[in-house]
C-alpha cells in the first residue's frame, strides 16, 4: 500500500485496536493466477510471544481456501470511515480528495484441524455475542449439531509478516483547513462522515 509518511501508523495498539474494531475485512489471495477475494469477519490475536494472528473460517463450497494449499501468502485489509472531502472548505486553491483509514496485513495461511476450529468459533461467537442482552453460545446447540455444520466449513490461520497502516485524515492541510474540514464533516447527515470528523479530533490530540 502507499503510505506517505505523514500519513503512516505505526502505533501497534493503535493498530491493533482499529483492526479489532474493523473485523470484517477482505482475505485475498492468488488462485489459478487469479485474485480471489472474499468478504469475512477475521479476528485479530496476540500471541504469548507478541506474534500477530488472524483466523477466522470460509465455506467449503469457496475455493478461496484452496489458495492455501498453492500459495499461502496472503493479504488481509481491514478498512474504517471514509469521507469525500470538498476543495470548497479549504482557504487556499486545492483539488477535492478523499479520506480514509485501512490496515494491511500481509502472512502466510494454513489450514486448520477441527478441534482448532472449533475454538474458533467459540472465541468468535462469544466475541460478537457478548454485548447482547441474550448471549449465544456453541454450548447451547444439542450435540452433534455444530460439529454437522463444521463439515461445511474450513478455518484457517495466518502468521502475520507484515504491517502496513494509513490514516488520511488530512494531516497535510493547515490548523484552519484541518479545522474546517472537521466542522463540515460534522454537519453532514452521513454518519461516514462525522465519524471521520471524530477520527480527525482523535489524531488532533
Amino acid at each position: 500500500m502507499y503510505i506517505p509518511k505523514i500519513n503512516q501508523i505505526k502505533d501497534s495498539e493503535e493498530i491493533f485496536s482499529f483492526v479489532r474494531s474493523n473485523s470484517f475485512g477482505i482475505l485475498i489471495n492468488c488462485l489459478d493466477k487469479l485474485p480471489i477475494a472474499t468478504h469475512i469477519p477475521m479476528e485479530l490475536i496476540e500471541t504469548k510471544n507478541g506474534q500477530w494472528i488472524i483466523q477466522g473460517h470460509l465455506a467449503k463450497a469457496n475455493p478461496h481456501w484452496k489458495s492455501f494449499e498453492k500459495n499461502n501468502k496472503t493479504l488481509c485489509i481491514f478498512t474504517g470511515p471514509h469521507a469525500y472531502i470538498s476543495s470548497s472548505w479549504y482557504n487556499s486553491i486545492n483539488v477535492p480528495t478523499w479520506n480514509y483509514m485501512a490496515v494491511h496485513l500481509y502472512g502466510k495461511a494454513k489450514i486448520l484441524n477441527d478441534d482448532e476450529l472449533k475454538t474458533i468459533l467459540e472465541k468468535q461467537i462469544d466475541n460478537y455475542e457478548s454485548h447482547k442482552e441474550n448471549p449465544v453460545k456453541l454450548s447451547n446447540y444439542e450435540a452433534g449439531y455444530i460439529e454437522k455444520m463444521m463439515k461445511g466449513i474450513v478455518g484457517f490461520e495466518i502468521l502475520i509478516d507484515d504491517v502496513q497502516a494509513k490514516y488520511k485524515l488530512s494531516q497535510n492541510k493547515n490548523e484552519q483547513d484541518f479545522t474546517n474540514v472537521i466542522y463540515e464533516l460534522e454537519k453532514s447527515d452521513n454518519q461516514n462522515d462525522n465519524n471521520v470528523a471524530k477520527q480527525m479530533k482523535k489524531l488532533k490530540k
